[in-house]
Order: C-alpha cells, then structure tokens, then sequence
C-alpha cells in the first residue's frame, strides 16, 4: 500500500509535466493537466472533514484521473516522466486552490441568497 502511494505521487508530478511537454498528444495534456491541478491543489473541492464524501475523491476520483491520464500519454513518453518526476520537487497549484475557495464562496452566496429569501 506505501509503494503503491509513492507511486501515485510520482505518476502526479510525472503528469504534471507531462501536461507543460509539447511531446504529449493535445487531449493527453488536457487530462493530464486537469488531474495533475486537482491533485497539487493544497484544497479539495469536497474538504476531508465531510464524512465519507471528503475522502471519496482522495480514494477513487484522483486515482482514476490519474490511471486516464496515463492511459493516454504513450508508454514510452510516460517512462521519460516518471524519470524527470523522481528528481522533481512536488509543486503545487496555488491557482485550483483559488478556484476552489471561489467555488465554495459562490456555492455559499447561492446558500445565503436562497435562505434570505425563504425567511422574508
């Protein structure tokens, strides 16, 4: 279980950088890209401390990006990654963080407004 989640993480910033490599065919970069920002972001779009669903996208949605993603990106391209990845600090995506704060704020307004209206 430890060897397969170190693995995870190396596949992570493998296709980060799979997803800025104009060797990856276009559909590829897009899913890679798009795994790779959820993953990196410090904050998830459904937070840890809500029962059951806040670890549902830990356990099955990042993992199943990431198996997407790497079936798209040729093996041969993949391997070169995974290298580059093993010497690569973990970045991370300030800018999803971003976008999830602003999600949860907007869903918030929408909570608030519709409250509001049901108590006049």
């Amino acid at each position: 279980m430890k060897s397969w989640a170190k693995s995870l993480k190396r596949d992570v910033v493998a296709l980060w950088i799979a997803a800025r490599s104009p060797r990856t065919p276009v559909a590829a970069k897009i899913v890679a890209g798009a795994v790779a920002a959820y993953a990196l972001s410090p904050i998830d779009l459904i937070p840890d401390f809500i029962p059951i669903l806040g670890y549902l996208d830990d356990i099955v949605i990042v993992p199943l990006g990431i198996a997407l993603a790497i079936r798209m990106i040729p093996a041969a391209l993949m391997a070169d990654f995974r290298a580059e990845a093993v010497s690569t600090d973990r970045p991370k995506n300030l800018y999803v963080a971003a976008l999830m704060v602003g999600l949860w704020l907007v869903g918030l307004v929408f909570i608030a407004a519709w409250f509001w209206r049901k108590a006049r």
